[in-house]
């Protein structure tokens, strides 16, 4: 049987989201590990003022593809943009494009999504569910086509404690929500969103959960895989290590502690804290695309891919390795040193919120008002609240998915295969991996370099001994209000002062007959 590079030789593959996170990835591993690959044509849109072709020009120049380009300076050759829109009809792709696409595409990833929590339910909809329509629609017009990837999630169905690898029963027909949906205010389906969603936590998991029916009901005409990453995090050996471009996630609360801003976060240090490699997911899709395409199961088949079943590791633990990684290797122009805690009780949650977060950005807001500056850190620290509300659902329970089809879809590659597209957790070391993370987050994404980790230690420094003299200050300050007012205040405090000077005393006297 063919490796899976050489079964990608030669085929057209069709990515959505290929300019997203994950999309980036697997356009990179395509191109590096499959170099005969024929084309890998792309869905983009014009975003932020930038044209398609301005927008895949910048992705192209990516650190990510350092690799691809020392093998091959012309890759870019492979990668065909076609402008879409997933929010129009026809998911806007131009009658030429189609007839192009229906001709050539042989395999297809579904990798775009909007990844947002607080989505509007109609624009989530839109993106996730209707758009997912629209390609299968496509897809069953493609003349050539082997097999359709969907990535999904691993909390699609978060509102159960045990997920296995099959596709539950949506919370609602998705066709009914979409036609009744459709007439309704926007702020009409704001207010009844909540009842809609039921027991899921938010707008994303909910729809994701739809996308998963609308396929199932396409799995008869197509060749389909299901792939349901957990917490998507940074790479872990490919295309090199700690490789992130976004604040999405943990990334940005990593960046939060390490610069100092986030002191408390509610979250169950026991609670498995399910973060899976960019990588390992890419690996494992690719291996997925192969094995639909060469096998053609009978059903569609479902990899949950995730690490707290096989190699789990908690949110406690990685508080402790955040934060030794950043003390270590500093972010530059930390707000304070890093000393991030988790604590799972909403009281002591709200005491640290209110003294290390609110009451510093208070102080700091007002020195930068009386300094003619513009206030800026209490706005920070309300998107932080926001972000770390939005996670609190993920980070303070422990979900069991079952992964056999993972590890049977291992069992069937070869050894050269396993070793290039290795998607084997156990193998994981998260010490090492959350330390690349942290690192990865500082190069990559806050565009630091590791040259001025010395000039960022001396800033750590220079904050503690601010703190040390504040508190100092600050203590004697409060001790001379309380001496003032108290004789057994006074009779305590001239006891430690002259028992302060005994010693010194001694220890003078000590060192000058040492000598």
């Amino acid at each position: 049987m063919a490796s899976i590079s050489e079964w990608y030789a030669e085929k057209n593959v069709l990515i959505t989201g290929a300019t997203g996170f994950m999309g980036k990835v697997l356009v990179e591993k395509l191109l590096r590990s499959c170099p005969k690959v024929n084309g890998i044509y792309i869905l983009v849109r014009p975003k932020a003022g930038q044209s398609m072709q301005e927008r895949v020009q910048d992705m192209m120049t990516c650190k990510l593809f350092d690799r691809v380009r020392e093998d091959n300076p012309e890759f870019h050759q492979k990668v065909i943009p076609i402008s879409s829109e997933l929010t129009q009809p026809g998911l806007a792709i131009s009658p030429e494009d189609v007839q192009k696409l229906t001709s050539c595409i042989n395999i297809v990833f579904h990798c775009a999504a909007t990844i947002r929590f607080d989505e509007p339910l109609k624009h989530a909809l839109q993106l996730n569910v209707i758009a997912t329509q629209q390609l299968l629609s496509l897809a069953q017009q493609m003349q050539h086509l082997h097999a359709f990837i969907h990535i999904s999630t691993a909390y699609a169905n978060c509102n159960r404690r045990h997920i296995d690898e099959v596709i539950y029963p949506p919370p609602v027909e998705p066709k009914k929500l979409i036609d009744s949906l459709e007439w309704m205010d926007d702020g009409i389906v704001c207010d009844i969103t909540p009842r809609l969603i039921g027991d899921r936590p938010n707008t994303y998991t909910f729809t994701k959960a739809l996308a998963e029916c609308v396929i199932q009901q396409e799995s008869h005409k197509l060749n389909i895989g299901i792939i349901r990453p957990s917490i998507v995090g940074a790479s872990w050996q490919e295309p090199f290590p700690g490789w992130i471009d976004n604040f999405n996630g943990p990334s940005g609360i990593f960046i939060a502690a390490g610069k100092g801003i986030l002191r408390t976060m509610r979250a169950s240090n026991d609670a498995v804290a399910d973060l899976i490699p960019v990588d390992v997911v890419i690996n494992l899709t690719l291996a997925a695309g192969w094995y639909t395409s060469v096998h053609r199961p009978k059903t569609s088949l479902v990899y949950n891919c995730t690490t707290g079943g096989i190699n789990p590791f908690h949110w406690g633990e990685i508080e402790h390795h955040v934060m030794s990684t950043f003390k270590r290797n500093p972010l530059e122009q930390a707000f304070r040193r890093p000393n991030a805690n988790i604590t799972s009780n909403y009281l002591m949650n709200q005491y640290w919120i209110l003294v290390s977060h609110k009451f510093p950005a208070f102080i700091y807001d007002l020195f930068l008002r009386l300094s003619g500056q513009k206030p800026q850190m209490t706005r920070i620290f309300n998107r932080l609240h926001k972000a770390i509300g939005l996670l609190e659902y993920f980070s303070s329970q422990d979900w069991e998915w079952k992964s056999d089809n993972m590890h049977m879809l291992m069992s069937e590659l070869s050894p050269e295969d396993r070793k290039t597209y290795n998607f084997d957790v156990r193998q994981l070391n998260w010490p090492e991996y959350i330390e690349n993370y942290c690192i990865g987050t500082k190069k990559y994404v806050l565009n630091e370099d590791m040259s001025d980790i010395p000039a960022a230690r001396q800033h750590l420094r220079k904050l503690r001994n601010i703190r040390y003299t504040f508190n100092t200050v600050l203590l004697v300050f409060i001790w001379r209000v309380f001496i003032a007012r108290s004789q057994m205040a006074r009779n305590i405090w001239y006891f430690v002062v002259s028992l302060c000077f005994k010693f010194l005393s001694y220890f003078r006297a000590s060192s000058t007959l040492s000598q």
